[in-house]
């Protein structure tokens, strides 16, 4: 039990120094500062990612932009295998057309949709 008290007295002693706390304090901003100076590296690296990636973004939107109007310009001519108003529909610029005889209205009247499966 004496040593133990011991022990206890010496732990009570070198926590109350001030070196101890002044060491623990440095080494805590030390560590911190470690920590930080990491943090500012890799965020200046992501930074300079991003610029390169909105970069390559947009030279592939404007090489895209210059296949479709390409593409377009094809399907204008004689000679096209697909024609433009068919490019339209599929690029969404121009809206599908509408099948005969399949309208909304007539379905609800068909003597079909009594039925429910």
């Amino acid at each position: 039990m004496e040593a133990a008290n011991r022990a206890l007295a010496s732990l009570t002693k070198v926590a109350n120094n001030d070196i101890v706390i002044d060491v623990c304090l440095v080494g805590a901003f030390a560590a911190l500062c470690g920590r930080s100076v990491h943090q500012q590296k890799y965020i200046e690296a992501l930074e300079a990612e991003k610029d390169s990636l909105v970069k390559s973004n947009k030279a592939t939107k404007k090489a895209m932009w210059d296949w479709k109007q390409q593409l377009f310009a094809e399907a204008a001519s004689d000679s096209a295998l697909l024609p433009l108003a068919n490019l339209k529909v599929i690029y969404g610029e121009a809206p599908a057309p509408q099948p005969a005889g399949n309208t909304v209205g007539e379905d609800a009247k068909s003597p079909a949709s009594k039925f429910v499966i």
